[in-house]
């Protein structure tokens, strides 16, 4: 993961993403090291944002929970790049928003996905992240014009239920979680079910469980990608309330616990929640850390983004 010369990829930390970034840099050794970058905000809600010069090879890592704050400043740091030097440019976004919005729902609305990806991809030539929250597209290709991979984080979801919930049922909160929560549970040994669920808003959801006597003395594990309100997973887990089971466990593969999300899940009976560090875990929350599986991805991106070079 280094230029011909022997130079490492030097890898960019948007603000917040530091500890991950020096995570990734341990893991790859002599390969990558960590330069510096940072960001000033004006009074005015502006930005400035200064890198120090950067090898042909470099990367930006920023998680993008909150975006619209985060993505100006990124793209001002990855076209700064350019100028100074930077033939490939690589994102490591563990986290990628705007991906809910994939058509039209009402006529004049903005497809935001293809948007946002249009914007990406006019900066950076490729792009690592973990699980994109897909609906209707079944590929990044389908709206990213750049190089991408996704690492899948069933593998660790299944090696923290192995070693933290004895005798789990896993529970997907509607038929999107179906692939994930499948493969988990081939992973793990464990029954599963999957609920269907009507959303009428944001903030309206409700489901229905099925009879559940057949798996009494389970723990319920609710197995979800991303608890950004928490009233998906809080519906399920007000309706296990009473049932002949432990108490339940959720786990979240991007944790984003927006407003009272997590305070929410708590009221409704969660006894531990966990998720991957794709989004720095709240207090609370019991992390999940993908550092691996990200470094291991990273010199297969890095190798293909050879041609690229003038």
């Amino acid at each position: 993961m280094s230029d011909p010369a022997g130079t490492p990829w030097q890898l960019y930390a948007m603000p917040g993403n530091e500890a991950r970034t020096d995570a990734l840099v341990v893991r790859l050794g002599p390969r990558a090291r960590r330069a510096g970058l940072w960001l000033h905000r004006f009074p005015d809600g502006e930005s400035l944002v200064r890198v120090a010069p950067p090898p042909v090879s470099a990367a930006l890592v920023c998680t993008l929970r909150d975006p619209d704050p985060l993505t100006v400043p990124l793209l001002m740091a990855a076209a700064t790049l350019r100028e100074l030097g930077a033939a490939r440019l690589g994102l490591i976004a563990p986290y990628l928003a705007y991906m809910r919005q994939d058509r039209a729902f009402e006529p004049g609305q903005a497809v935001s996905a293809r948007i946002y990806a249009a914007w990406l991809s006019g900066h950076f030539d490729w792009l690592l992240t973990v699980d994109p929250h897909l609906h209707r597209i079944d590929s990044l290709d389908r709206v990213y014009s750049l190089r991408s991979r996704v690492v899948h984080a069933a593998a660790p979801l299944a090696r923290w239920i192995a070693r933290e919930v004895a005798q789990p049922l896993l529970i997907g909160p509607d038929a999107e979680s179906r692939q994930w929560v499948s493969e988990v549970a081939a992973s793990v040994g464990a029954p599963m079910l999957v609920l269907d669920k009507q959303r009428r808003g944001d903030l309206d959801v409700s489901s229905r469980l099925p009879e559940l006597s057949r798996w009494a003395g389970r723990t319920p594990v609710l197995l979800d990608d991303i608890a950004s309100s928490g009233r998906t997973l809080a519906v399920v887990l007000e309706q296990l309330r009473g049932r002949s089971m432990a108490p339940a466990v959720c786990v979240v593969t991007h944790g984003l616990f927006a407003g009272d999300a997590l305070e929410l899940l708590r009221a409704a009976g969660a006894a531990r929640v966990a998720c991957t560090d794709s989004v720095e875990p709240p207090p609370g929350v019991e992390r999940i850390a993908l550092d691996a599986e990200l470094a291991a991805a990273l010199p297969e991106l890095c190798d293909l983004s050879q041609e690229l070079l003038p």
